[in-house]
C-alpha cells in the first residue's frame, strides 16, 4: 500500500487554515512514521492575550492520551496486571480492592470516576484537590458503578490508583519516570501534579461562550490518567518510536494493544490506554484527550508504520480531524456518516439513556459520531466508546454500547414527572441531599450551596438533570430502585438516596 504524504499534508493544512482567524486559539497537526516527523502544520494562538502563536513545538496538555504511558511504565516495572488493587493499596474498601489492575486500566473494572463522583456531591472539576484528598475519597467509595467485567465505562480512577501502585512499588516519582521515558526517545514530556505549576511556553486552553473565548480551568490533581504535557513534535517522536519499537519501547505497542475481554469472553476495543479501530482495510490504534480548553487525538496505523497527532487548545472535536488526515494518508475512504432522526431515548429501566443527533449519539454523557456499518446498522468510530446499534424501527435502537447489550426506546413527547420522585432525599454515605419538587425542578448540591435545575422526565420513575459548568454539560439520571433513589451517569453510579 502506498502512503500518500501529499494528500495527507494537504488535508492537515486545510484544517489548520480554519484556525487562522484573529484572536483565535489554534493547534498543530504532525504527520510521522517510524523514523520521525514527516510533515508539521500549525496555526492560531497558544496565548490569545499575549499574541503568542501555536507551533508544533508548543507544549500543550495531552489529557487522556497520557494513559498508555503509565501502562508502559507498569509493564516495564513487571507489575502483574492480574492482581487485585487491594494487593498493593490496603486502604481501598471492598469491592474496589477486588478489582484486578488490568480491569482498572481497560475500563471494565466498574470503578466510579472520581471527577464524576465529586460532581454528584457538588464539588466541581474546578475545585483544587490534591492527590491525597482524591485518594481519601476513593477510600470512602461504597460500591462499584457496575459489576466488574460487564461493560466498558470510561473512568480515570483506575489510572489514578495504578499510578499510586507504580510509585509505591518502584519508590520513584511518576513525574521522574515520565521524563526519563520521554527523554530516551526525544520527547520532552512533563507531568505537573498541580494546575498552578508553571510550565514554560504552555498553551492556554480556551473554550467559546457566545462570541468570546474564555480560559479553561481544571482544579483536580493532574495524574497519570491525563496529566502529561508536551508538544505535538514530542508526541509524534514518541509515537514514532512506539511504532518502531525503539529502545525502552521495544515490543510495547503489541503488549498495549493485546486483546482485552469482557467477563463473557467478548473482545473490547479498549485496551491498555489505547483504542483499536479499523478504517477500511487498515487497523488503527489511538486515543483522544480532553481537558477544559484542550482537545487532542493521536492515531497510528501500525502495519503501515505511520501516524498523525492533532493537538489543540480549543474546544472542538479532534478525532474527526485525525481520521480525515489518516484516511488521506492510507488511501482509505472515510465511513459514511449516519443520517438520523434526533430524539431522546431510554432503556426500560435503570439510568441508561441516549440522545440521538443528526449523525451522533450521546450516551449518558459520552459522545460518539455514528456511521453506517455497511450492513444496515450503525457503529461508532470510537474515541472511547464502542457503539454498535440497529434501528428496529423509528423509535427503537438495539445493540451494544460499551460491550453491554442495550435496547433504547424513544421517550414520548409530553412524558410527565413520576410523582414518586418528589421529595427530599439523602445519601447516607456522603450526606448528599437533593430535593425534587412537584414543579419538575431539583435542588442539587451544585456547587456547594445548591443549584436549581429543571428535570427532563423519563418513563418508569426516572428523570434527567441538567448541570452546566464552564464548557462541560453534565446530565445525571435519577432512577427509582424500590424505595431508594439512585443518581448516576456513564462514569459514576454510586449514590443511593433515601427519602428524608
Amino acid at each position: 500500500m502506498t502512503i500518500d504524504w501529499t494528500q495527507a499534508a494537504a488535508r492537515a493544512a486545510g484544517i489548520v487554515d480554519l484556525w487562522q482567524g484573529a484572536g483565535e486559539p489554534g493547534g498543530a497537526i504532525v504527520l510521522f512514521d517510524r523514523d520521525g516527523i514527516r510533515e508539521a502544520f500549525s496555526a492560531g494562538h497558544a496565548s490569545i492575550e499575549h499574541g503568542l502563536p501555536f507551533t508544533p513545538a508548543t507544549p500543550n496538555r495531552y489529557a487522556s492520551i497520557s494513559k498508555h504511558v503509565l501502562a508502559i511504565a507498569l509493564l516495564r516495572a513487571g507489575i502483574p496486571l492480574d492482581r487485585p488493587l487491594g494487593h498493593w493499596l490496603k486502604e481501598l474498601p471492598s469491592p474496589l480492592a477486588g478489582v484486578e489492575l488490568g480491569r482498572a486500566l481497560d475500563m471494565t473494572g466498574g470503578l466510579p470516576d472520581m471527577m464524576e463522583a465529586l460532581w454528584q456531591q457538588g464539588v466541581p472539576f474546578t475545585a483544587t484537590l490534591s492527590a491525597e484528598e482524591i485518594f481519601a475519597l476513593a477510600c470512602r467509595l461504597p460500591r462499584l458503578s457496575a459489576e466488574t467485567g460487564t461493560e466498558m465505562a470510561y473512568s480515570n480512577t483506575g489510572w489514578r490508583l495504578a499510578q499510586r501502585v507504580l510509585e509505591q512499588e518502584t519508590g520513584r516519582s511518576y513525574a521522574d519516570i515520565v521524563a526519563e521515558l520521554g527523554a530516551a526517545v526525544g520527547a520532552g514530556f512533563r507531568l505537573p501534579y498541580d494546575g498552578a505549576e508553571i510550565l514554560p511556553g504552555l498553551a492556554t486552553g480556551y473554550w467559546r461562550e457566545g462570541e468570546s473565548w474564555k480560559r479553561g480551568h481544571y482544579g483536580l490533581h493532574f495524574s497519570a490518567s491525563g496529566g502529561i504535557a508536551g508538544s505535538a513534535e514530542d508526541l509524534a517522536n514518541w509515537a514514532g518510536a512506539l511504532l518502531a519499537g525503539r529502545g525502552a519501547l521495544a515490543g510495547m505497542l503489541e503488549r498495549l494493544t493485546a486483546p482485552r475481554h469482557f467477563a463473557d469472553g467478548a473482545e473490547s476495543v479498549y485496551r491498555l490506554g489505547l483504542v483499536c479501530n479499523r478504517l477500511g482495510g487498515v487497523d488503527l490504534v489511538g486515543h483522544g484527550g480532553s481537558l477544559p480548553g484542550y482537545r487532542n487525538h493521536m492515531l497510528m496505523a501500525p502495519a503501515l508504520g505511520v501516524g498523525v497527532v492533532v493537538l489543540t487548545n480549543r474546544e472542538e472535536e479532534a478525532l474527526w480531524h485525525a481520521m480525515t488526515v489518516m484516511a488521506r494518508l492510507a488511501g482509505e475512504a472515510l465511513p459514511e456518516p449516519a443520517t438520523l432522526t434526533p430524539g431522546l431515548f431510554a432503556s426500560e429501566e435503570g439510568p441508561f439513556w441516549a440522545e440521538l443527533g443528526a449523525d451522533s449519539l450521546g450516551f449518558m454523557g459520552g459522545y460518539e459520531r455514528l456511521f453506517d456499518d455497511g450492513a444496515g446498522g450503525l457503529r461508532s468510530f470510537p474515541a472511547y466508546l464502542d457503539i454498535r446499534l440497529r434501528q428496529e424501527d423509528a423509535d427503537t435502537l438495539a445493540g451494544t454500547i460499551g460491550g453491554q447489550p442495550r435496547r433504547l426506546r424513544r421517550v414520548a413527547a409530553g412524558t410527565q414527572l413520576d410523582p414518586r420522585l418528589v421529595g427530599r432525599w439523602r445519601d447516607a454515605d456522603f450526606g448528599t441531599e437533593i430535593e425534587i419538587g412537584a414543579d419538575g425542578t431539583a435542588l442539587m448540591p451544585w456547587p456547594a450551596g445548591g443549584s436549581l435545575t429543571t428535570l427532563t422526565p423519563l418513563p418508569n420513575g426516572r428523570a434527567l438533570a441538567r448541570l452546566q459548568h464552564g464548557p462541560w454539560l453534565y446530565r445525571p439520571c435519577f432512577w427509582l430502585e424500590g424505595e431508594t433513589l439512585r443518581l448516576g451517569g456513564h462514569r459514576a453510579r454510586i449514590l443511593r438516596l433515601e427519602r428524608v
